[in-house]
């Protein structure tokens, strides 16, 4: 994309020029930067405009023309982010947002916060009042001697600068970039004034190559790797605790899981790697999780936790659980930042995991070339009468998972979207009761003719123009936890990849504090299922507030007909009661429409969230 097209524009009545002459060259600050986004490949910038801004739109403009670069507006900058955020996820690519100057960058702040915490990759771009006019009160101003932006996110990325010169924009974008994929990954912002912006580029092509530059490093610490080989090797019980991480290495983490004949467990944000039907899989360990999951971690008989590619943060460390962290544990991660937070481990192994894990199997492969037969027995074997599987054994409360009750359960609103959604759906859970009931009991269908190794996300080989996704089939927050990541993210993944359905299941708090972004699918025509788990209440807060015997108070929400809302901004919509009119809907024609539905589901609201270990956490810190 772009790397044949010509930049050049026309302008006319530029200082020195003549009237009617076009010069030769007149590419502005902002189509170098647009230039550098097109060689990434990267489709889509979302935002929302402004006058600080305004040359960076006439960029895309001009790049959405020639068929690079395309523009789409969010409805409030913070849904822009969520939804750079999901097309990183989805696409492999550097996800990226703009906004102009002032309470539009203040707008950006929580979905670019957001990214940093769950290190997702993206480019943030700002606008600034001109130069001259720092100082003197300009609209919006956000430089230092204003409402100074560049400041406040500081604290939320991983290199953040203002580009006070033509001359800088090109070294600091690669910069920046660069800093965006290194461990560890995140956001990383630029503040842009608008006459650095029009100014004529210094350089009127790119003068790097970003595939190059940005490519991953395989660099992996060979000893650390020998120490780790040595204890595998002496180890009588193996555990492996799969985090979000490790999605690139998934494929050779279930290898090496497979040869080892080692049970594994995931966090909650590493969940959707697996396929909850592998015979080795125990469960999620962390917030939401399974008591399956906890007891293969208390295990006296466990000699080694393979922690791997996990922040440890609480939601994904059983709020900091000491049968994790113990002198067990082997901490395998990219990232320092992650494995200062396990000063207790046996060993830290810091490296590319897919790299770590590539040299593991290799050598287990060698010892047992002809050894893993009985494994492979084991996965053909998997349902093979073609009856639907169900992981009652890991479930806290099976009957609920079944039951036929109205107004529906939310463990049986899960059931079903694991079974009428197709196996390359894509589920985005959002902050609340979303994301534990989703953890909990959401479990996908299986496409035997994809096999379990297409449904873990990992393993396979990627050809040329073929989407590189290490998301998952299900994407969850953690650690900053946004309400209404999921529904800005949903969009932004269907904006990736338009062939794969997506499924948003998001609250009611969440709806109402970030709704408004279902009218960008409806004009962009994304085939997203927005399903909203309607109790009337801010859930998690209220069973919060019960369990821990607190007063009731500021968690309860009026009425609301989600349905009639999403009808309103051009949406399609069905209102939800019971099991038989959500398995009465026509999912085929859902996920073929182009345009966005959502399912208002009203759900029983006395149900209580698997949320036992933030409860834990909050009972602590008493």
């Amino acid at each position: 994309m772009g790397a044949s097209i010509s930049l050049v524009h026309n302008h006319t009545g530029i200082a020195g020029g003549s009237p009617g002459i076009i010069p030769a060259q007149t590419l502005e600050v902002a189509d170098l930067l647009v230039a550098y986004l097109e060689q990434m490949g990267v489709e889509y910038v979302f935002g929302v405009p402004g006058g600080a801004i305004e040359p960076l739109y006439n960029a895309l403009a001009r790049s959405a023309r020639r068929g690079g670069v395309r523009h789409i507006l969010a409805r409030h900058e913070a849904g822009a982010a969520f939804m750079a955020d999901g097309y990183a996820r989805e696409s492999g690519k550097i996800g990226v947002c703009c906004s102009t100057s002032g309470p539009g960058a203040t707008n950006l702040i929580t979905g670019v916060a957001c990214a940093y915490d769950n290190n997702i990759p993206m480019l943030v771009i700002t606008g600034q009042p001109a130069l001259p006019a720092f100082g003197k009160n300009p609209l919006q101003e956000s430089s230092c001697t204003g409402i100074n932006t560049l400041g406040m996110f500081r604290h939320c990325t991983r290199y953040n600068s203002l580009v006070s010169h033509p001359k800088q924009m090109e070294t600091k974008l690669v910069s920046a970039l660069q800093r965006a994929v290194r461990t560890p990954r995140g956001p990383c912002h630029l503040s842009v004034p608008v006459d650095v912006f029009r100014s004529t580029s210094p350089h009127q092509i790119p003068s790097y190559d970003l595939n190059s530059l940005l490519a991953p490093s395989s660099l992996v610490d060979d000893d650390a790797i020998e120490k780790l080989r040595e204890m595998l090797s002496k180890a009588n019980n193996v555990v492996l605790l799969i985090g979000g991480g490790c999605g690139e290495a998934i494929g050779s983490i279930l290898q090496f899981a497979a040869l080892k004949d080692t049970p594994f467990v995931t966090t909650p944000d590493g969940k959707g790697l697996v396929s909850p039907r592998h015979p080795l899989f125990r469960g999620v360990f962390g917030f939401g999780g399974h008591s399956s999951a906890d007891a293969a971690l208390r295990d006296p008989s466990v000699d080694l936790i393979l922690a791997i590619g996990t922040s440890m943060g609480e939601w994904n460390s059983g709020g900091w659980c000491e049968s994790l962290l113990n002198e067990r544990l082997v901490h395998i991660d990219e990232s320092e930042e992650h494995l200062s937070r396990t000063p207790m481990a046996r060993l830290h192994v810091r490296g590319r995991i897919l790299s770590v894990f590539n040299r593991l199997f290799e050598q287990l492969h060698e010892q047992h070339r002809n050894s893993n037969s009985d494994y492979h027995r084991r996965r053909v074997s998997l349902d093979p009468d073609g009856t639907v599987w169900e992981p009652h054994h890991m479930l806290s409360a099976p009957d609920k998972y079944e039951s036929d009750a109205v107004p529906i359960t939310p463990q049986r609103l899960m059931r079903e979207l694991g079974q009428l959604f197709p196996p390359t759906t894509r589920f985005l859970a959002d902050t609340g009761n979303s994301i534990s009931w989703s953890v909990h009991y959401l479990h996908p269908a299986v496409d035997r003719r994809l096999g379990e190794r297409r449904l873990a996300g990992g393993g396979r080989k990627i050809t040329q123009g073929q989407r590189k996704t290490n998301g998952g089939w299900l994407r969850v927050t953690m650690n900053f936890a946004s309400m209404g990541w999921a529904i800005g993210g949903a969009v932004g993944t269907a904006a990736a990849n338009p062939d794969a359905p997506v499924v948003c299941i998001t609250g009611d708090g969440s709806m109402l504090m970030n709704g408004q972004e279902i009218s960008v699918a409806v004009a962009e025509k994304l085939s997203v299922i927005f399903v909203v788990l309607n109790d009337r209440a801010l859930g998690m807060v209220k069973h919060g507030q019960r369990m821990a015997g607190a007063e009731q108070i500021g968690c309860e929400l009026p009425p609301t007909d989600f349905a009639a809302l999403a009808r309103a901004m051009g949406a399609d919509a069905h209102t939800i009661r019971s099991p038989e009119e959500l398995s009465g809907l026509d999912i085929a024609a859902l996920c073929a429409r182009k345009g966005p539905t959502l399912l208002d589901v009203l759900v029983d609201p006395e149900e209580v969230p698997p949320m036992n270990v933030r409860m834990r956490v909050l009972a602590n810190a008493l």
